[in-house]
């Protein structure tokens, strides 16, 4: 390249950046040509939550932005209406649809017949006609016809029944293939339409590994992250909402330093009984199955936050919420649902811990005062935003405890906790900036572990321990409360230990592998 070469290229790179449509706009230009943000993505070369950013209001820049305003450009021009077609006149020269219709006009004139013919309006002789029609030009010289007896109006027969109305319907527009009508709403993806990913890359990867099991595991888990995204964008094919990516994040979700943390507190317990029931018992350590996973069914904003300030609670919004927590008289049999936090005052607080704090001050249970709330970052919620996403995890985990793979098995929970784990500020995974959605979800996890910890102590077990997400310590016939096995909805022993008079070093053992 010349000298001459590099500065053309560098004056054209320096130019202005190509103009896109309005952020609304975006969207229905690609939905108008039936096209998923996944298509759009894999012919620019982005990932489709990158594609999902752009039409929530993200800005792609370099290249990247040439190529995203050349399909829209082209996706504009495919769908704008067709201009009116033009006519040739008798002379050759072209003449639009307007033109057309007033030489039509014109030659719409009476003209003078020959001889007398019957009017086709009351058969009397006109002596002119229009449009090939013999007719009177004056009204009045149209006899009027004599009028025919009225017939006896039978009586009516009762209206039959209504049909209920068919479903409200919308007109699409397919580019050169007329109109087609399709039901008002988007069509939502069965469970059965998603592909198994999970059941296809741990195929793959024991097939790469020439069966080597430990090889493909290790492989599996390196590549758990992308994995997880690419099924999210596969579940999400069809879904109401499109998942916002990037959002603008409020101060108070962004960390205040490279390693500090931001100001949201999740309510993580550490809490254990500060009395014990005299004599010697054994304690039973339960492992809560796939905490994380459960804990994606919660409620997530799905756009962006907006801040209100005030008491009340909406239910149909989520996010986080500074609040002046209740106290708390039932530390000596259950945790505080705010886990253990020292600092008295205001804080921010979940979703999932709001409403916690609001049921348990509901008059089902009573337990503590409702909390003031002071302000709020929220956007309109859903429980299902990850709901297909968690069941397909669920459903590869399932099949993989019944069949003994414990390859599939340490690869799905992998997917689902690295996901939940990433999502925040992570180099691991760029294509989804939520640290609303992490907070909400590992506090749905404690929220989850709070409501068991009280039914064991509502079904007359003593609760002597909750740790983190997973981990629940009882005394009493836990088997009657509790369903035990590997499923989600189920929990499992983790250790046993005796505490008591008789059991002293047995207790501190517990307490230590606790």
């Amino acid at each position: 390249m010349s000298d001459f070469d590099a500065i053309d290229a560098l004056l054209a790179a320096s130019g202005p950046e190509a103009e896109l449509p309005p952020v609304a706009e975006r969207r229905a230009l690609r939905e108008a040509l039936h096209l998923s943000q996944a298509q759009v993505a894999r012919a620019i070369g982005v990932s489709p939550t990158t594609v999902g950013g752009w039409e929530s209001g993200r800005e792609p820049t370099g290249e990247i932005r040439d190529k995203y305003a050349y399909f829209l450009g082209a996706a504009r021009e495919r769908t704008e209406p067709e201009a009116e077609p033009e006519r040739e006149s008798s002379d050759g020269s072209a003449t639009d649809v307007a033109d057309a219709d007033a030489h039509s006009s014109a030659d719409s004139e009476a003209v003078p017949l020959a001889r007398p013919e019957p009017c086709v309006l009351c058969g009397r002789p006109a002596t002119e006609q229009v449009e090939g029609f013999p007719q009177h030009l004056d009204p009045a010289q149209c006899a009027p016809a004599t009028p025919a007896p009225e017939p006896t109006r039978p009586t009516p027969a009762p209206e039959p029944t209504r049909p209920a109305p068919a479903p409200a319907t919308r007109t699409v527009r397919t580019p050169g293939r007329g109109e087609r009508i399709v039901p008002v709403g988007r069509r939502v993806q069965a469970a059965s339409d998603v592909p198994d990913l999970i059941g296809d890359a741990v195929s793959a990867a024991l097939a790469r590994a020439d069966g080597d099991v430990d090889a493909a595991a290790a492989a599996l888990l390196k590549r758990a992250i992308p994995d997880a995204m690419a099924l999210l964008d596969e579940t999400r094919k069809g879904g109401r909402y499109d998942i916002v990516a990037h959002p603008w994040i409020p101060d108070v979700l962004r960390k205040q330093s490279a390693k500090g943390a931001d100001q949201v507190w999740e309510g993580r317990p550490k809490w254990a009984r500060p009395e014990l029931p005299e004599g010697a018992h054994e304690v039973i350590a339960l492992d809560i199955n796939g905490a994380y996973l459960s804990a994606l069914k919660t409620h997530l904003p799905i756009g962006q936050l907006e801040h209100s300030a005030g008491f009340d609670h909406d239910r149909r919004r989520a996010g986080v919420h500074l609040v002046t927590p209740p106290e708390w008289h039932h530390d000596a049999v259950l945790p505080n649902p705010l886990g253990n936090r020292d600092e008295p005052g205001p804080l921010w607080v979940t979703e999932p811990t709001l409403r916690l704090l609001l049921r348990l001050s509901g008059p089902k249970y009573g337990l503590c005062d409702p909390p003031e709330i002071h302000e709020s970052y929220t956007s309109g919620a859903t429980e299902g935003l990850l709901e297909k996403f968690r069941v397909a995890l669920k459903d590869a985990r399932d099949r993989a405890i019944s069949e003994g793979d414990e390859v599939t098995l340490e690869y799905v929970k992998a997917m689902y906790s690295k996901f939940v784990s990433t999502m925040g500020e992570s180099n691991y995974n760029r294509e989804l900036y939520r640290p609303d959605w992490m907070h909400l979800i590992r506090s749905q996890a404690f929220t989850n572990l709070w409501m068991k910890a009280f039914k064991a102590y509502d079904e007359g077990l003593t609760v002597v321990r909750a740790m983190g997400t997973d981990e629940l310590h009882v005394i009493g016939d836990w088997q009657s409360v509790f369903p035990e096995g590997r499923g989600v909805a189920e929990v499992k022993v983790k250790d046993r230990y005796t505490v008591g008079r008789d059991g002293a070093a047995q207790a501190e053992q517990g307490a230590s592998s606790a």
